[in-house]
């Protein structure tokens, strides 16, 4: 995975209002923690941090203060949950060669065997020990033919090389259900006219 380098600041002030003050200049707050060190107050730039984080477990280069250079990667976004815009970032201090413990989408392609099954996201994110700088973005699923009771185990995703599973094998990340009955739409339909009938 590539890095995206992030210039950062360090910060002096802290509480809602000064949050409030860094975002009104388009930047977004945020703590830089991990190997033991003290936890490290940062502003980043909002719009380099937004499209960096477009990307899961993203590895960021920090360059702090034009001084100091930091490896990291997110551990706790907050956005603003009406505007979407970051408020808040927790980003985990790594280092080149380290594991980490991460989660990595799960993306499902192929067809389910007719019948008009729905398949569930058990887990939406499958979590992982992988090395930092060589964290998948998210993994494919084949659902290609699977019918109602079928399910996909951790187990049973491949991963890339050097990375493992950090979740029991027999966990069920997928699995398909079978199609409600019919009668239910129908029921559902003839609510809808009579409701808009007394209208």
């Amino acid at each position: 995975m590539s890095e995206v380098k992030i210039a950062a600041e360090t910060r002096t002030e802290f509480g809602k209002g000064a949050a409030r003050r860094i975002r009104r200049d388009n930047k977004v707050p945020g703590v830089l923690y991990g190997h033991g060190s003290d936890p490290l107050h940062l502003t980043f730039p909002g719009h380099e941090l937004l499209l960096a984080l477009r990307t899961p477990n993203v590895l960021i280069a920090l360059d702090i203060d034009g001084k100091t250079s930091e490896l990291a990667i997110p551990k706790d976004v907050q956005r603003d949950p009406l505007k979407g815009f970051l408020e808040h970032v927790d980003l985990q201090l790594v280092q080149r060669g380290e594991k980490v413990q991460v989660e990595i989408p799960v993306h499902a392609e192929g067809e389910l065997a007719p019948g008009g099954n729905l398949l569930e996201h058990v887990l939406s994110a499958l979590p992982v020990e992988a090395e930092a700088t060589h964290i998948p973005e998210s993994v494919t699923v084949s659902v290609e033919g699977l019918a109602a009771g079928d399910s996909v185990l951790a187990k049973d995703i491949a991963l890339p090389s050097g990375v493992k599973l950090a979740v029991e094998e027999d966990a069920v990340v997928l699995q398909v259900l079978a199609a409600q009955a019919e009668e239910a739409p129908e029921a559902g339909a003839e609510e809808a006219g009579e409701e808009a009938a007394e209208v």
